[in-house]
């Protein structure tokens, strides 16, 4: 199995429409097509202009030419009591129906939390449902303790996440106990 790191700012039309049509099978949603998505990845990182290091990307592994897998690993900065926190924010993390059970989700993952083992980010956040969580904790993740919002929303106090289970990568270090702003949507 060979990953490809895809890096976001830079992305072509024809990864973005292979992503987005991974995307929308796994997770339908009513006007979400693969003409959206397929926007959303060509355009919403080009403006990045943050440390080189924790540059947004797509880890992907295809089979015989067509996608199979993906994982986003982009930078978000939070804001915790005293200052802003830039953690991996680890999303869309999915297989095709027919290569779930060979390790390609397992090896995703444990590339996108290189990326915290390695130095680029102290912490990786991100929601899942609770059946997935087990998953995540063989690699040392965490339920986050905090309460989350986002300050930006109409509703700030809202929970701006859709999924039960809020993680984070490694579950040790000093993550912190307190209310955290997600400074701007969930992911």
């Amino acid at each position: 199995m060979q990953i490809e790191t895809i890096d976001r700012r830079t992305i072509q039309e024809s990864d973005a429409r292979a992503i987005a049509e991974l995307l929308v099978s796994i997770w339908p949603k009513p006007g979400r097509t693969v003409e959206t998505r397929t926007e959303e990845l060509l355009n919403y990182w080009r403006d990045y202009k943050g440390a080189e290091a924790q540059f947004p990307r797509s880890f992907v592994v295809r089979e015989n030419g067509r996608l199979v897998a993906h994982a986003d690993a982009s930078p978000r900065t939070i804001k915790v009591p005293g200052h802003d926190l830039t953690v991996l924010a680890l999303a869309r993390v999915c297989t095709t129906p027919e290569t779930r059970g060979q390790g390609l989700g397992q090896a995703l993952v444990k590339k996108a939390f290189d990326l915290v083992d390695n130095g680029t980010y102290p912490f990786a956040l991100f929601q899942t449902k609770e059946t997935v969580r087990p998953f995540y904790e063989k690699f040392g993740a965490a339920v986050a303790p905090n309460r989350f919002y986002n300050a930006q929303a109409e509703d700030p106090e809202a929970d701006p996440f859709w999924d039960p289970v809020i993680m984070y990568y490694p579950n040790r270090g000093n993550w912190p106990a307190a209310d955290v702003d997600i400074n701007g949507p969930g992911w």
